[in-house]
């Protein structure tokens, strides 16, 4: 009896580990394309939790239907239950494998942060432990063949602009050559902002007055989007931009496009709304900050 019982859980466990992983299989589909070798680890690291956490569910949640349905008393059944005292077995046995687990997921989880090396915060990346943890970009991204693509990125209420120090111009729209490691250095003019692009899995605060280096290396040519995950003031929904991923070829074109083209005043959302809500000033109860004035760009969308 005891050895068919053991059968049985063994058949569970193993249905319950299939059902888990094809859900865990499922979870990538949940999440936006993966843009960036950053996305891969992350989504790896979202579908391996995805999957524990389903096999746990299943379990717990059958092993509760289970006795609901099979070791309940009587109808008329008042009598006490028996006097069982502690088990020792069972005690370690739950309580060693919850650490284990635990610490399986901490492991986990370090070694993806290690590996997407995007350096902030703390410079974590730099440490000497991260030596012995290959970054998910060594292998393509030997910097004597391939350079990095440097971008100053500014933050301000509510706009974002960019800087590209190669050909000395601006942007109010973010352009990356895919498949090169990209440095940025993040500057809040204000208040605290963040940098967030959820195709990259990416995200970065950005503490005012302070350089903030950032790292990450896109993959997929497409057009994305940049918003502020940080509550940064009223408009701050409105602070958005494209991120545009194409060839290197394309990416060398629109720089020279974008050297030619004069300065001038880019349109910005914010600055719509806070007009618009200045000519109803009878209306507006709130008080709110000034956005910043449109930002001067060579080029914007």
């Amino acid at each position: 009896m005891k050895f068919k019982t053991i059968l049985n859980l063994v058949a569970i466990a193993i249905t319950l580990g299939a059902i888990s992983i094809g859900i865990g299989q499922l979870s990538y589909s949940w999440l936006p394309p993966q843009a960036s070798v950053e996305s891969q680890l992350i989504d790896n690291l979202f579908s391996f939790l995805v999957t524990l956490g389903t096999f746990i569910f299943l379990g717990v949640t059958g092993t509760v239907m289970y006795s609901i349905l099979f070791h309940r008393a009587g109808r008329y059944d008042l009598s006490d239950g028996p006097p069982i005292e502690g088990n020792v077995t069972l005690e370690i046995v739950w309580t060693a494998i919850p650490f284990l687990l635990v610490l399986w997921i901490a492991v986990y989880s370090y070694q993806t942060y290690m590996e997407m090396s995007i350096r902030h915060p703390m410079e974590m990346a730099h440490m000497p432990m991260a030596k012995a943890i290959a970054p998910a970009y060594a292998e393509p991204m030997d910097e004597a063949v391939e350079p990095m693509t440097n971008i100053e990125v500014e933050a301000k209420q509510w706009a974002w602009v960019f800087h590209y120090p190669e050909k000395n111009i601006t942007s109010t729209e973010l352009h990356l050559p895919v498949d090169r490691r990209a440095h940025l250095i993040l500057r809040s003019l204000d208040v605290i902002h963040g940098f967030y692009i959820p195709a990259f899995r990416v995200k970065q605060d950005i503490i005012p007055q302070k350089n903030m280096d950032f790292e990450f290396t896109p993959i997929r040519t497409g057009k994305y989007r940049l918003r502020d995950s940080q509550y940064s003031g009223t408009y701050f929904a409105a602070m958005q931009a494209d991120v545009v991923v194409e060839s290197k070829e394309d990416y060398q074109q629109w720089l020279e496009e974008a050297a030619k083209r004069t300065p001038s005043a880019a349109p910005n959302e914010a600055a719509s709304e806070y007009a618009l809500r200045e000519e109803k000033s009878a209306e507006s109860a709130w008080v709110t900050v000034v956005p910043a004035s449109e930002p001067i760009v060579n080029y914007h969308p």
